[in-house]
C-alpha cells in the first residue's frame, strides 16, 4: 500500500517544497500524494507526479486536509508554512497542525524535518503504522 501524503506550501514556501520534492522524487514517486490548490497545481506541472488537488488553504484546503487525518486518510503531512508572513487561515493552520499531534501523524514543517521523515527506513515501510489514540 502506497503511504498516503498532503503536500502543503505557504506561497514564500512553494519553491523551498518544489526543490525538495525533487529531492527525493524517487520516494514521491512511491506515495498517493494531496495537496492544496496552487502547490499541487505546480507539484505537478513541475515534477509530474499525479496530485490530488484539494481547495486552496484558505478557501477550505486545510481545513480538507484536516479531515483527511480525521478519517485515517493520511499518512504523513508535509507543511512547509512561512512563520514570517502571517496569513488570514493562521488558525487553519493551527487546527491542522493540532490534528497531526491528536492522531499521531509525522508532520514536518521544515526540509531538514521532511528529509528525517522520508529517509527513515521507516516510512516506506509496510509494517510500519503509528499507533492510533483511543479517542
Amino acid at each position: 500500500m502506497l503511504k498516503r501524503i498532503a503536500l502543503v506550501a505557504h506561497d514564500h514556501k512553494k519553491n523551498e517544497l518544489l526543490t525538495w520534492i525533487n529531492k527525493h522524487l524517487s520516494i514521491m514517486k512511491q506515495c498517493d500524494i494531496v495537496a492544496t490548490g496552487t502547490t499541487g497545481q505546480r507539484i505537478n506541472e513541475e515534477t509530474g507526479l499525479t496530485v490530488q488537488r484539494l481547495k486552496s488553504g484558505p478557501l477550505g484546503g486545510d481545513q480538507q486536509i484536516g479531515a483527511k487525518i480525521a478519517e485515517g486518510e493520511l499518512d504523513a503531512l508535509f507543511f512547509f508554512w512561512d512563520p514570517l508572513n502571517p496569513a488570514p487561515h493562521d488558525p487553519d493552520v493551527k487546527a491542522l497542525l493540532r490534528l497531526c499531534s491528536v492522531w499521531n501523524i509525522p508532520v514536518a514543517c521544515t526540509s531538514a524535518t521532511a528529509d528525517l521523515i522520508v529517509t527513515s527506513p521507516l516510512f516506506l515501510s509496510q509494517d510500519f503504522t503509528p499507533e492510533k489514540p483511543a479517542y
